[in-house]
């Protein structure tokens, strides 16, 4: 009941009981002396008496006390649809997972989990075929951030095999501080590789790490066109839909 809606009726209801008490004082004194004041938000009493006017005030406090309830009623629905809409969306994404791994599909959970608490799993998409290792520097192989700088430069050129193998580099240390990082640069790879069924997984994996973070917005708008490839078109329009409620100031 925290909307305007529902906090102006529950005033309202508010307002007809202080009136009623008022009418049921006056009348408890007989009607009243002629220094009694009557409250200038009441309606002149009329002349048969105030049982006419306490009759009408019960019947507004009940009318809106109906609009309370009905309030409330959509309200309910209205969340009971989101969360509908979530588990459809998030089943959409497991089988997805589950169709390209099916070994792993089922381990990687749910899509959705709650606000407070983002998932700590990897992300289960299929391995693309062998390619040449990266060449490693003298003392190992290259920190994370070269790596993503390279892969990132290797998207901006549509190099889209090299910028996989760069994020599935970082994202192979498992404590990588910029795995977030590396996980939205495999989608994009792999949506640019036109591995859609991929790259939806992988975009819904990066909004799952931190739904709040530099990449949710993004994510959710490559999931989104990873499902609209694959003519997942009602998981697409369904993650669009909730974009204005995730994000009411959206980036441009």
């Amino acid at each position: 009941m925290d909307s305007r809606e529902g906090i102006a009726l529950q005033n309202q209801i508010y307002q007809l009981r202080q009136q009623l008490q008022a009418v049921q004082d006056q009348m408890a004194r007989g009607g009243g002396g002629s220094g009694s004041r009557q409250p200038s938000y009441l309606p002149p009493p009329p002349q048969s008496g105030g049982s006419d006017l306490l009759a009408q005030l019960l019947t507004r406090v009940d009318s809106l006390e109906e609009q309370v309830r009905q309030l409330r009623g959509r309200i309910d629905e209205t969340q009971n649809q989101l969360q509908r809409q979530n588990d459809d969306l998030g089943k959409r994404i497991d089988d997805l997972a589950f169709q390209m791994n099916p070994q792993n599909g089922a381990l990687r959970g749910p899509s959705a989990p709650s606000s407070s608490q983002g998932p700590t799993s990897m992300p289960l998409v299929p391995p693309s075929p062998p390619r040449p290792p990266t060449a490693a520097g003298p003392t190992g192989p290259r920190p994370p951030e070269l790596a993503l700088q390279e892969g990132n430069a290797a998207l901006g050129r549509r190099d889209y095999p090299a910028a996989e193998a760069a994020a599935r580099e970082v994202l192979a240390n498992r404590t990588s501080p910029r795995a977030y990082d590396a996980q939205f640069l495999l989608a994009q790879a792999l949506a640019g590789e036109r591995q859609f069924p991929q790259a939806a997984v992988a975009y819904d994996d990066v909004y799952n790490r931190a739904r709040t973070g530099s990449h949710a917005q993004d994510a959710r708008l490559g999931l989104a066109s990873s499902l609209t490839a694959i003519n997942e078109k009602k998981a697409a329009c369904d993650v669009l839909g909730r974009m204005g409620s995730e994000f009411p100031a959206p980036a441009a």
